[in-house]
């Protein structure tokens, strides 16, 4: 892994005054932890560092949902309308929802996160469209409903109760105890190629307020930018498409419980199975570009993920995944956001390291 570690040196040394981490585990064992710079001002990033991930979180929550239906006896097969009276789409599979198939990804106004039972009326209300495109907002709360009419409680107090807490997981969803603030890295605005917003297709209508993209990323409100996000208010958030708190190694050891490749995972196998599985593919009406879903799960960069690797990206730049042929799993976080939704730059080096080594 020699070159994996040069290349993060590369990497913090273009930042220096921010930081990152970089986990990497194989069959329930630690091969790399990798972490340097700045958590924020004046304390430095440790391996024990937090800091918000973003959409990875998507797969946490995903991962709950699935293992939540089997042991229900079902699987993501199950039509969402046997559980959710009122949806708009009830033979709608729950494998549809997970892969972003349904076409609810924008609503006309914004609803605030909290209030789960304003989005379950909208939602009703709502006609989808059924187009193919990631749900970067709206995934939350329909995961959230889901669960909740599944088994009682939120995708947070599963993760809690059922995974995070019994195995002692650096990975956060909702319930941070006040002990655990001091760790978590404070989130740094992305520098701006040239100081200008990009002008491509996807930015054009993420900035116009109206269009279809624009309310995609602005359904839920609240907790949008760096600064909002540097609040215990959002770190307590626990919404399933962007509230998760993770150091490098807990989300790297998530992925290592979905392989069991640690022997008290709670996951059933199906879970990494149904994740893994390709879904939904093809251009993607809201990011503009050809992606490709399992349950939850981005199967790309597809040159990495060919072998049934699935993972996930969050806003920003951070990014875990694993492949289970192999056993491995990967995880990079960092407090300097980059633009962009999937894999930038950065990581993309990561990947070339562990892709080549």
């Amino acid at each position: 892994m020699m070159a994996l570690n040069e290349v993060f040196r590369d990497l913090l040394a273009a930042e220096p005054e921010s930081g990152a981490a970089v986990a990497v585990f194989r069959n329930g064992r630690e091969e790399v932890s990798l972490c340097g710079g700045w958590a924020r001002p004046g304390v430095e990033w440790s391996p024990a560092t937090l800091v918000p991930v973003f959409s990875a979180t998507k797969a946490v929550a995903s991962a709950c949902l699935l293992n939540a239906l089997a042991e229900q006896g079902f699987d993501a097969e199950a039509e969402i309308g046997e559980f959710w009276p009122g949806f708009p789409l009830p033979h709608a599979t729950v494998a549809e929802l997970l892969s972003h198939q349904l076409g609810m990804a924008a609503l006309p106004q914004p609803l605030p996160m909290e209030d789960l039972e304003a989005f379950r009326e909208a939602f009703e209300r709502c006609c989808p469209d059924r187009q193919y495109g990631y749900h970067p907002q709206t995934f939350g709360p329909l995961v959230d409903i889901l669960m909740q009419k599944l088994t009682g409680r939120r995708v947070c107090d599963y993760w809690e109760a059922r995974i995070r807490r019994p195995l002692g997981l650096e990975l956060y969803l909702g319930h941070v105890p006040d002990e655990v603030l001091p760790r978590i890295a404070h989130l740094q605005a992305p520098r701006l190629p040239g100081g200008k917003m990009p002008t491509d297709e996807f930015y054009r209508a993420y900035f116009t307020p109206g269009s279809h993209i624009y309310r995609a990323f602005h359904s839920v409100s609240g907790y949008d930018s760096p600064r909002e996000m540097n609040t215990p208010a959002a770190w307590r958030c626990g919404s399933p498409a962007k509230g998760a708190i993770a150091s490098a190694r807990g989300l790297c050891r998530f992925y290592q419980l979905l392989m069991n490749r640690e022997s008290e995972s709670p996951f059933v196998p199906e879970v990494a199975r149904q994740m893994s599985a390709r879904r939904a593919a093809g251009f993607d009406h809201i990011l503009l570009r050809h992606t490709a879903f399992g349950c939850g799960a981005m199967l790309e960069p597809a040159e990495l993920f060919a072998a049934g690797g699935f993972g996930h990206a969050g806003a920003g730049g951070s990014h875990a995944f694993c492949l289970p042929e192999q056993g491995l799993s990967f995880a990079y976080v960092m407090n300097r956001m980059q633009l962009g939704i999937l894999p930038g730059e950065r990581v993309r080096r990561l990947l070339a390291a562990i892709r080549n080594r």
